[in-house]
């Protein structure tokens, strides 16, 4: 494999001779979009503010390496038949195991979300979901890794049926259309046009019966801030009146999400994926299983995003930090708490309507001064 990795990948990314001297793979290198942008590529004073910026852009290209060999670890045992809550364990296992998890220092970034069909996003299967993968299906793979809290997020659609290439190909389309268009001092609203006429120009033909691809239009990429996977500015994927601009050296997750639906989601299904507040409230816990379910959460995952799976797990979501003493038992009623005290959110699966199908395609990107770098591909 690259760069002397074993086949599967069993070496730890950042002990790999070919870094051992510390320099990860670059991104793809892109021009930032606007004629206004062009003298920044050659800016010999851009190039010097880059220099002071290389640790950084060193860590997070060690979390884009993981990223890119967890995933084509991931493309090669993901079949039909295969349980979904299995594939999430062996994804997170092999992503755990090549960036050395170390609780918040590094580790995953978020939960790995494996929405199935009219399932846009934030599902994973709880304990005792034995929902298993059907050569029917159309699954949206997302995952992230992070290093000191900044995270990688990226995501593909599998299918297993050609009838559905050109529902993926169109939102694939898409998101490139969103990453050419970024750039320092774009607005995204111009962002979001460019990507809805890419991917409302497509239909797919599904059993006979053709439907338009429409943007899931209250869905949008984000920016990314240290342990803030949404950090506040959105990049929508239709057109609209958003004119906030994109800022040097932000982080955004370029995503776009097609549908055969209404292109609209809402909240369905069964919760799996929390996060504690940003800015959570100091509050005064009566009951004592949420006061200890909160020291849990504070230690093992901070304001990154878990999952009632990795809270059910020997290491409560980190061998790191909790040993194989970190299991949590009973807290459904505690974590309810916290959600009703407004720390921690809860994120149920986003859906459009059912018999629909929905595909996603994400990229991290970093705007620098002299140019964009896709963090997520080479």
């Amino acid at each position: 494999m690259k760069y002397g990795q074993t086949d599967p990948p069993t070496i730890q990314v950042a002990l790999l001779p070919a870094f051992s001297n510390g320099n990860f793979p670059e991104g793809e290198i892109l021009e930032h979009a606007g004629e206004f942008n062009k003298f920044r590529i050659s800016s010999e004073e851009k190039r010097a503010q880059e220099r002071f910026n290389e640790d950084m852009y060193s860590k997070v290209r060690l979390a884009s390496e993981v990223h890119r060999e967890v995933r084509k670890y991931a493309q090669s045992f993901i079949k039909p038949g295969i349980k979904l809550f299995d594939m999430c364990e062996m994804l997170e296992n092999k992503n755990r195991e090549l960036i050395r998890e170390k609780g918040k220092e590094r580790g995953i970034g978020f939960p790995t979300g494996c929405s199935l069909n009219n399932v846009a996003a934030h599902y994973t299967p709880n304990s005792g979901d034995n929902t298993v993968l059907t050569k029917n299906d159309v699954m949206k793979i997302d995952f992230g890794t992070q290093i000191d809290g900044r995270i990688i997020d990226c995501a593909w659609t599998v299918t297993f049926d050609e009838k559905f290439d050109p529902l993926l190909e169109a939102v694939k389309s898409a998101t490139n259309e969103g990453i050419k268009q970024a750039g320092i001092d774009v607005r995204v609203c111009d962002i979001g046009a460019a990507i809805q006429e890419v991917m409302e120009s497509n239909e797919v033909e599904i059993d006979g019966k053709v439907y338009p691809i429409k943007c899931c239009r209250n869905l949008n990429g984000h920016s990314i801030m240290p342990y803030q996977i949404h950090s506040g500015k959105n990049v929508p994927i239709v057109k609209g009146r958003d004119s906030t601009k994109m800022e040097e050296g932000e982080f955004f997750a370029i995503e776009t999400f097609g549908s055969t639906g209404r292109g609209f989601v809402i909240e369905d299904l069964e919760c799996s994926h929390y996060m504690k507040n940003f800015d959570a409230p100091q509050m005064n816990l009566r009951s004592n299983r949420a006061k200890q379910l909160l020291q849990h959460i504070n230690k093992t995952f901070g304001t990154l995003a878990f999952c009632r799976r990795w809270l059910d797990r020997p290491d409560g979501g980190s061998q790191h930090v909790n040993g194989y003493n970190g299991q949590q038992t009973m807290y459904l009623g505690a974590l309810n708490q916290l959600c009703s005290a407004g720390i921690v959110q809860q994120y149920p699966p986003l859906c459009d309507i059912k018999g629909s199908y929905v595909a996603q395609y994400e990229h991290t990107i970093l705007l620098r001064p002299t140019c964009k770098e896709v963090l997520s591909r080479e």
